[in-house]
């Protein structure tokens, strides 16, 4: 069995925290379809989520969730997941892909067998790798069962970070750091973009000497020129321009804990325009560290942004942030906490946040971000590096 990344108390406590909050929905059976909040809950980890998998945890303490996903990859289940080896089930390789059936067919059949047929079930109906035909395979073979959206019931539970988890993130960031290193060590006048972000993603994987690197749950992004203008784009072969404002967007991950970084780097001198747009950015990532602390509501932080870009003539719609943590393809955020005009959580010690003030004007962008740890008094950022924008 491959060494679990906590111990088991960890994965109890998380457990008693989740049946707590279903007992309150009055929920007899939660179904977990979030690929990150199964490997949560079970420390399961595999790339098996392109065929249908679920976690299925009843609200009886005393019983263990059980992972069921195909076949093959049960026995990764079994190397992997904390839980007796019965409480990993494979379904049939012939319900894989198949026209005339479906593997919920078959997951529905097992869970009616152990007798959950007629509970009342909490699902997660937002996950990314549950399909909408899924859902109606496997309530059309559950029909004594009642069905209730259990949406981000555990991503709330997520929210607050323990000890343990706060350790990962701290090595994530490091990595993150390293991955910026190699960007702003790649990235010049006519190295094409490909090849820069194959330099990027050895550093990621590569970790650091005393841990190694993951895969992130966003492929990294570097944003020269025109495409600064917009988040999100994806590399070419292009090759960098002599006078380019570059936007990059990295992340750093250990143990599928992921720590976002996001940094800005200059090719030849500084256009004006860019100079005073980053004094802005700059000024009010300090207005957001000062704002996230235990207490605040989350609208709070952006409004001191807001505040600051806002002296500067600078408008930005999109929010500025959002809790982050274990992640898996193809988003790192948790899907809670937003920092963002009228979202009122109130942050507390163990939240973390990923602060990302990215501004995307008219033909050229610039990105400056923080993972922000709240902490008993305050804040803290899990990465110790430079964010002025890097002149080369």
């Amino acid at each position: 069995m491959i060494p679990l990344p906590f111990d088991r108390a960890e994965y109890a406590r998380r457990l008693a925290l989740v049946r707590a909050e279903m007992a309150r929905r009055g929920l007899e059976l939660l179904i977990v379809n979030d690929v990150a909040n199964q490997h949560y809950l079970t420390a399961y980890d595999g790339w098996s989520f392109y065929t249908p998998q679920i976690v299925a945890v009843p609200v009886e303490a005393e019983e263990e969730p059980v992972w069921i996903g195909r076949m093959m990859d049960a026995a990764g289940g079994r190397l992997t997941a904390w839980m007796k080896p019965e409480n990993v089930v494979g379904f049939p390789e012939d319900h894989v892909q198949q026209t005339d059936r479906h593997p919920m067919d078959w997951i529905a059949q097992w869970l009616v067998a152990r007798g959950w047929g007629k509970r009342r079930i909490g699902i997660e109906l937002e996950a990314y790798y549950y399909s909408p035909k899924a859902h109606a395979r496997l309530t059309a073979g559950m029909p004594n069962a009642t069905f209730v959206d259990a949406d981000l019931l555990v991503n709330w539970v997520r929210a607050v970070k323990s000890p343990a988890e706060i350790a990962y993130l701290r090595h994530a960031a490091l990595i993150a750091g390293r991955a910026v290193e190699a960007a702003y060590e790649a990235i010049a006048p006519g190295v094409r973009e490909c090849d820069a972000i194959a330099r990027i993603q050895a550093a990621q994987v590569a970790g650091h000497p005393d841990f190694a690197g993951d895969i992130t749950a966003l492929p990294p992004t570097i944003l020269g020129g025109e495409n600064a203008s917009a988040p999100h784009m994806m590399w070419s072969e292009r090759r960098f321009g002599a006078d380019e404002t570059v936007a990059l967007e990295l992340a750093g991950v250990c143990r599928r804990y992921a720590a976002g970084l996001a940094r800005t780097m200059q090719l030849g001198a500084m256009p004006k325009k860019v100079e005073d747009t980053s004094k802005a950015v700059l000024e009010g990532m300090e207005a957001v560290l000062d704002a996230v602390r235990p207490g605040a509501p989350a609208e709070a932080v952006e409004a001191a942004w807001r505040a600051v870009i806002g002296r500067y003539g600078l408008k930005k719609e999109s929010r500025i942030g959002y809790s982050i943590g274990v992640a898996y393809p193809p988003d790192w955020g948790e899907h809670t906490i937003s920092l963002r005009a009228g979202d009122k959580t109130v942050l507390q010690p163990g939240n973390v946040v990923h602060s990302i003030l990215g501004m995307w004007m008219d033909g050229w962008g610039i990105e400056v971000s923080e993972t922000i740890l709240v902490t008993g008094t305050g804040s803290e950022t899990l990465t110790d590096f430079p964010r002025a924008i890097f002149v080369k």
